[in-house]
């Protein structure tokens, strides 16, 4: 009975650990699709037909609130890998070679 309170308060907050810097590799990974949205939308469209004749479609579209308030991909690049990592990215957005603009 005296290691069930150590165990509890250990398991509550477990959950706190996510809340904790990331690296910086991570970061840059996680913030470049962000960068992404906040430059155009992203969606799929597709259409099908199945052996039966049946037709069926899919729509996927994704928008950011970046994008809608018109920030600077760059701006929310930088912003969001030291809001995540707590430095700031090794290279700037824009001279990313997979950057396309």
């Amino acid at each position: 009975m005296k290691y069930v309170i150590p165990v509890l308060v250990l398991t509550a907050l477990l959950p706190l650990t996510a809340c904790g810097p990331v690296s910086l590799p991570q970061a840059e990974r996680a913030c470049f699709e962000r960068a992404r949205l906040a430059q155009q939308p992203r969606g799929k469209v597709g259409v099908g037909v199945n052996s039966d004749g049946k037709t069926s479609g899919l729509l996927e579209l994704q928008v950011s609130s970046d994008f809608l308030q018109g920030r600077d991909p760059s701006a929310v690049y930088d912003q969001c890998v030291v809001q995540k990592s707590g430095q700031p990215p090794s290279q700037p957005l824009y001279s990313r070679p997979d950057w396309k603009s």
